[in-house]
């Protein structure tokens, strides 16, 4: 019981601190509101739990044999990110980059699954938790498959209060004005929860 309490704990303190997938969240519901913004939520929950599943089961020690691999990722990661904050910033809605249509539409549950492998604190927490809570001598796969569901239970509400925010941020950002600054500010926020990532990377070249 101790032990799921504990994972509980770390899941909500990750889920619900800011992040690239919580801004996203929150734009995404000023933008477009919580019903069309429903699919990048359930997006980003399930597709973090399928990304903690494989981690525990071997991409750990994919990343230790090809050290590389894991900075690539990160790069292109870094690279999608700061693509994403100026999607944003130039338009009034996180612009979904496949359609043909110019109005901008909200990002599907594919792209929110498919996000969580180049959002760097997606990899940070995931690895963090199978490090901290999983043992070689207990039931590992127990161990993992326990750790990824209860963030599949804890994300959705934890992410969710993100979505029901930026709804009601929708109702006082009536003029464009306000909701070009708003799109402005999330795009600056986004920015710099890479830049750490960014000092890491350029120590790495260095």
């Amino acid at each position: 019981m101790e032990y799921l309490i504990a994972v509980m704990l770390f899941a909500i303190s990750s889920s619900v601190t800011p992040g690239p997938n919580n801004i996203l969240v929150m734009t995404s519901g000023v933008n477009f509101g919580i019903k069309k913004s429903l699919p990048l939520l359930s997006g980003i929950c399930v597709g973090f739990t399928v990304m903690l599943l494989l981690v525990g089961f071997g991409f750990a020690q994919l990343f230790e044999l090809f050290p590389q691999l894991h900075f690539i990722i990160r790069c292109i990661g870094t690279l999608y990110l700061l693509y994403l904050a100026w999607l944003i910033a130039k338009s009034a809605g996180v612009m979904d980059t496949n359609t043909t249509n110019s109005q901008p539409k909200p990002l599907s549950f594919m792209k929110g699954a498919l996000f969580q492998w180049v959002n760097a604190k997606a990899w940070v927490v995931s690895t963090g938790a199978i490090a901290a809570f999983t043992t070689l001598e207990s039931n590992f796969y127990s161990q993992n498959l326990t750790i990824a569901l209860t963030f599949l239970l804890v994300s959705f509400p934890c992410v969710g209060i993100w979505l029901l925010f930026g709804s009601m941020l929708k109702k006082l950002l009536k003029s464009e004005q306000n909701m070009r600054w708003f799109n402005y500010s999330m795009s600056g926020l986004l920015v710099l929860s890479v830049v750490p990532v960014i000092n890491e990377i350029i120590i790495q070249l260095s």
